[in-house]
């Protein structure tokens, strides 16, 4: 009980912006969280001052997606897209606080959300895996097309011109040496009607996707981190379709270059599968989102799984990542509302994670 009590008063105790400092022996303390707007742009540099450096983050990913005023692309820019100026003003808080800045634009999957296309599907509506599923008025789950989010269909000749134009111009403005992809999700692919994909190994086309974009970045001295969803076999695993892939993908990881840095997501349960992901050679993160008793989970199982594991796997347990799926705007509000103890929350996760760390933060000895 000694051991759990700072985690249960994390859980109880008003949101007063203190903050955990937490060192530790995971090289990353990560924070990942869609890109703020324009409007709270100052709210968010703030955040970064006043909280996630000094509570030992050293990783922040943001989801920008086209959200940015692209010179490249202009037709893809979003409704309220960042300048170049904003970004570069977080670019430079990050390198103050020796934070590793990476931006996120969804590859492959998520090019859809509920009623709507993204950009990228609205702009080019050829490069749509399944352009027979017709986005619905009223969006539902499940519905007869299996309709989660759509593609692109990554054999068209034209797309990656276009999505590679969004990739370099993000990079060279936000500095990045890491590329976040997202691939998280992807259940269209080799679809029945595509006149490129159709019969094919979904395998094989979700592995030539992630090694064309690693490749890419390689190229320009960048390296590739995706979600690692895909990757798992959900029907051996029993985690099933959503954290784990049902849709033939899993086998691509024997196919993807091992530079490829893996966030492991996993919401409802510690699931053991970073020591699956060290065992095939990649680089892994843990990632949790709102339950704090799962982050604190998956915090001591990061821990035991170096704690016990050769050099050579050791260094594949890169740490954690804290995931947040709602706006950056509501995110700041919610991190400053007062803490409701049961109720799922990603504030309340995020502080019992930098908890956890510190809490199992003792250096590993080597073996």
């Amino acid at each position: 009980m000694a051991k759990l009590l700072p985690f249960l008063l994390l859980l109880t105790a008003p949101f007063c912006g203190s903050v955990l400092n937490a060192q530790s022996v995971f090289p990353v303390t990560g924070f990942c969280i869609g890109a703020p707007s324009p409007e709270k742009v100052d709210d968010f540099a703030n955040f970064i001052d006043n909280t996630l450096a000094p509570s030992g983050v050293n990783t922040l990913i943001l989801r920008v997606d086209f959200e940015y005023e692209y010179k490249s692309r202009p037709e893809l820019r979003g409704d309220h897209p960042l300048t170049r100026e904003q970004v570069k003003k977080l670019v430079n808080i990050c390198k103050n606080h020796n934070i590793e800045l990476i931006p996120q634009i969804n590859l492959l999957g998520h090019q859809s959300w509920h009623s709507n296309v993204t950009k990228l599907l609205e702009v080019y509506p050829q490069f749509d895996e399944t352009p027979g599923v017709k986005m619905p008025e009223k969006y539902e789950w499940p519905n007869a097309d299996g309709l989660y989010c759509k593609s692109y269909c990554p054999l068209h000749p034209e797309v990656h011109a276009v999505v590679f134009d969004l990739v370099d111009e993000i990079m060279e403005v936000f500095e990045a040496k890491s590329f976040h992809a997202g691939m998280d999700e992807v259940f269209y692919l080799a679809d029945d009607h595509c006149p490129r994909c159709q019969g094919m190994d979904p395998a094989t086309l979700f592995a030539g996707e992630v090694t064309k974009i690693s490749n890419h970045l390689n190229a320009n001295g960048a390296r590739l981190w995706i979600w690692g969803d895909r990757l798992i076999d959900g029907n051996t695993s029993g985690i099933g379709m959503w954290e784990a892939s049902m849709n033939n993908t899993a086998r691509a990881i024997d196919m993807i270059p091992k530079t490829v840095v893996i966030c492991d997501w996993h919401y409802e349960r510690a699931d053991p599968t970073p020591a699956y992901f060290a065992l095939k050679g990649f680089d892994v993160i843990v990632c949790p989102w709102n339950q704090p008793t799962v982050a604190r989970n998956q915090v001591e199982m990061l821990h035991h799984l170096k704690q016990n594991a050769t050099a050579k796997m050791k260094k594949h347990y890169l740490g954690m990542m804290q995931t947040i799926w709602s706006t950056a705007d509501r995110f700041l509000e919610e991190y400053n509302a007062p803490v409701v103890p049961g109720e799922k929350s990603q504030a309340a996760c995020f502080k019992a994670m930098l908890t956890g760390i510190e809490e199992f933060g003792n250096e590993v000895p080597s073996h």
